[in-house]
Formats: C-alpha cells, sequence, structure tokens
C-alpha cells in the first residue's frame, strides 16, 4: 500500500477508543449537560430545541479552536480562562436562579422564560468543562498518520458525540416531566437541578 494511503487510512481501533474516552469525558455532568436536563424538566423537548441547538453550537465553536490548535494559545493568555469562567457563572447563576423558581407545570410553565439559542451558544462556548474535555478527549488518541486526515476524522465523530450527548441529557430532563405535576415534588426536583448545575460549575471552574 502506498505510503499516502497507509497515512490516510483510520485506525478503527483508535476510533473505538475516541467514542468510549467522549461518551466517557464529554458525557459525564457539567454545567451545559445538566443546564439541558434541567431545561427538558422544566419546558420539555419541544420548547427547548433552540437551547439545544445553542449548546450544540457553541460547543462545536470549542471543538473547532481546539482541531485548529488555537486552545493552548488562548488560554495561556491569563485573562481568557479567568474570563471564560466569569462569563460561564454569571450566566450559570441567572439560569439556576430560574431553574430553581420555575413555577409547576402547567398553565403557569407555558408562559414561564424558556432558555434560547443565544443563552445556549454561550453557555457551550464559555463552558470551561467544555475545553478542558474536548482538548483531552481530542488528544487522547490518533486516528491517522496525516495530521489533516487525523483531524478531520476526528471533528467529525466529536460533532456527532456532542449531538448524541446533549440530546440525551435534554431527553433524560424531559423524562423527569411526569414528576414535576406535583408542587412540592417539582420544587425540591427543581432546587437540585439549580444546586447540581451550580456544583458542577464550580467544579469546572477549579479543573
Amino acid at each position: 500500500m502506498p505510503e499516502s494511503s497507509q497515512a490516510a487510512t483510520i485506525d478503527w481501533g483508535g476510533l473505538v477508543s475516541l467514542l468510549l474516552t467522549a461518551a466517557i469525558i464529554m458525557g459525564s455532568p457539567g454545567p451545559a449537560t445538566i443546564s439541558l436536563t434541567a431545561a427538558g424538566s422544566a419546558h420539555g423537548v419541544r420548547r427547548s430545541l433552540g437551547y439545544l441547538a445553542g449548546i450544540i453550537a457553541g460547543t462545536a465553536i470549542v471543538l473547532l479552536a481546539v482541531a485548529g490548535g488555537i486552545t493552548a494559545a488562548l488560554l495561556a493568555v491569563p485573562v481568557v480562562r479567568p474570563l471564560l469562567i466569569g462569563v460561564s457563572v454569571a450566566y450559570i447563576a441567572w439560569l439556576a436562579y430560574h431553574v430553581a423558581t420555575a413555577p409547576v407545570l402547567g398553565s403557569q410553565a407555558d408562559s414561564s422564560p424558556v432558555p434560547g439559542a443565544g443563552g445556549g451558544l454561550l453557555l457551550g462556548a464559555a463552558n470551561p468543562k467544555a475545553w478542558v474535555a474536548i482538548a483531552a478527549v481530542f488528544a487522547s488518541t490518533r486516528l491517522a498518520r496525516s495530521p489533516a486526515v487525523d483531524a478531520v476524522s476526528k471533528v467529525g465523530v466529536l460533532l456527532v458525540m456532542i449531538v448524541a450527548i446533549n440530546a440525551v441529557w435534554l431527553v433524560v430532563g424531559a423524562s423527569l416531566a411526569p414528576l414535576l405535576r406535583h408542587p412540592r415534588r417539582a420544587r425540591v426536583i427543581n432546587v437540585v437541578l439549580a444546586a447540581a448545575l451550580l456544583g458542577a460549575a464550580a467544579a469546572a471552574a477549579v479543573r
């Protein structure tokens, strides 16, 4: 086999390893995934699709930054990491407040504010966990000897994983909706989700 063909050949064992690593690291609870769970539980899948699209787009921006090799350069600038964390934490605190105070599902919930695509884009791009997790996954294995083929292959695979992981968390949140019909139970679940959201943000910020 010509050397150029060998360089472009995909390592299928590496692909399996990349998928497993992505599922574990990128799929673990974090600010974006927990916020999707909260949005799904409070508003359902259909009303939260814009927020999901924003999260996916913001996370894709992070992935492209990692693939382009600019992540290390960005994070090496002293002001960038604190700025990302500050923006992310401010939005997460706002979101956690609205999750904790969301009304019981019903006529009131239908008129309650739903996180939009813009908020999702902001959180996806400024989420410190996404930068750390995607960089770790991207560097975890090699899919091809050719750097270009390797990078393009990883971007394609991880884009699919970003969509799948975030969609699953949204559906999981929506599956909690029946539990939110009871006022006291709904308040407890909303407060727990809000606290988990703040906890995930704090954990991501100190990494």
